[in-house]
């Protein structure tokens, strides 16, 4: 296991410390400020989403915060944890922490301090007296600066790095009216489908699209939302947020945290006043982040979904937001079809450690890369 506090790795440029995740719950002020500056936005790493996380998923008390600082400011934060095994292999290995509902693992560093982060950090991870062999990074924006700035750190110390799996994600980014960009998404087959598809939902009852982003009836809008999703095929899978009670208190606090911070977009498609489909989008600008979604399966015929997502390409409007990613899976058979760009992730793995361990892990990887070449791992 991680220590749970050690003494800080001091460099010119600011200091790093590992600290126990539950000390950053005195530091929300300082936190909230980081995310305000931070070098690439991740909501997943901001308080009103980590915290709820840590407190009711299994398995935190592992979980150590790096946090770095400059001039007494808190500049950058990641957590890692340490695991046995890597995938399907046991290897020991310390890793950024993410779980089943977090969709990216950059850290959040403010704007200028990219370079001496990842020196602090991967110092610190030099100097760890447990068995790690390498450093592995899940989550990755792919050509961030972020990554940049991390490839730039370990070529100076002649460090080996490697994309060890990439994929392409859909995203929303287009300065294209919502008009426009649905013209050049679908055929003129598949938008009179789509119109067709809406005229026969309204056959059913009065329909309507609700937005909101503030704080108003959060807890009731999850409440629906949970429903809404727990009735569908996630529900008898075991897998909707509802199906654990971990799952539903994070998400419940995430979404009240991030509508009392002017974080969350609502959006719903009713049908006589009853939600048939459902989106929770984080804003974080200059981005977003379309974070859960679900529809009533019983009006599938309709596609309800689809429709939301059609009314959702009103974030092309928002002067705010240039890009929304979808944290959809790969090759998704609904949002791939709709939003034409993508955004690269990756997972990385980073020498650590002496020569022995260098060594050790240029041979790991090497076979590693040669069974299942980046982009290719399941």
């Amino acid at each position: 296991m991680l220590d749970a506090e050690i003494a800080p790795a001091r460099l010119l440029s600011g200091s790093l410390c590992a600290m126990p995740w539950r000390a950053l719950e005195s530091e929300v002020d300082a936190w909230d400020r980081l995310t305000g500056n931070a070098s690439e936005p991740n909501p997943f790493f901001e308080s009103w989403y980590l915290l709820p996380s840590l407190r009711h998923l299994p398995d935190t008390d592992a979980v150590t915060i790096l946090r770095f600082e400059q001039d007494g400011q808190l500049v950058g934060l990641l957590p890692v944890a340490p695991s046995r095994r890597y995938y399907r292999w046991p290897m020991p290995h310390l890793s950024s922490w993410l779980h089943a509902n977090c969709f990216c693992g950059v850290p959040l560093v403010a704007r200028g301090a990219e370079v001496p982060f990842w020196q602090a950090v991967l110092s610190w991870a030099d100097t760890r007296p447990d068995a790690a062999l390498f450093m592995h990074l899940r989550g990755m924006m792919l050509g961030g600066p972020l990554h940049a700035a991390l490839d730039a750190v370990a070529a100076q110390d002649a460090r080996q790095i490697e994309i060890v799996h990439r994929e392409a994600r859909a995203m929303l980014a287009s300065d294209l009216s919502p008009e426009t960009y649905l013209e050049a998404a679908l055929s003129s087959k598949k938008r009179k489908e789509l119109r067709r598809q809406a005229n026969r939902l309204a056959e059913e009852g009065a329909i309507a699209f609700e937005h909101s982003t503030d704080a108003r009836d959060v807890a009731r809008w999850c409440t629906d939302f949970l429903a809404l999703e727990a009735a569908g095929w996630k529900g008898k899978a075991g897998s909707a947020l509802a199906s654990s009670e971990r799952t539903e208190r994070m998400f419940r606090e995430s979404l009240e945290g991030a509508a009392l911070r002017g974080r969350l977009e609502r959006l719903s498609l009713t049908l006589d006043g009853r939600p048939v489909a459902m989106l929770a989008t984080f804003l974080t600008a200059p981005g977003a982040y379309s974070y859960k979604t679900a529809f009533d399966e019983t009006y599938a015929r309709f596609s309800p979904g689809v429709l939301l997502q059609r009314e959702n390409l009103a974030m092309l409007d928002r002067a705010d937001i240039a890009w929304t990613d979808s944290c959809a899976s790969a090759d998704h058979p609904m949002i791939d079809h709709l939003w034409r760009e993508r955004r690269d992730i990756g997972r990385l793995s980073i020498a650590i450690g002496g020569r022995l361990r260098r060594a050790a892990f240029r041979q790991f990887v090497r076979a590693e890369t040669a069974r299942h070449p980046a982009g290719h791992r399941p």
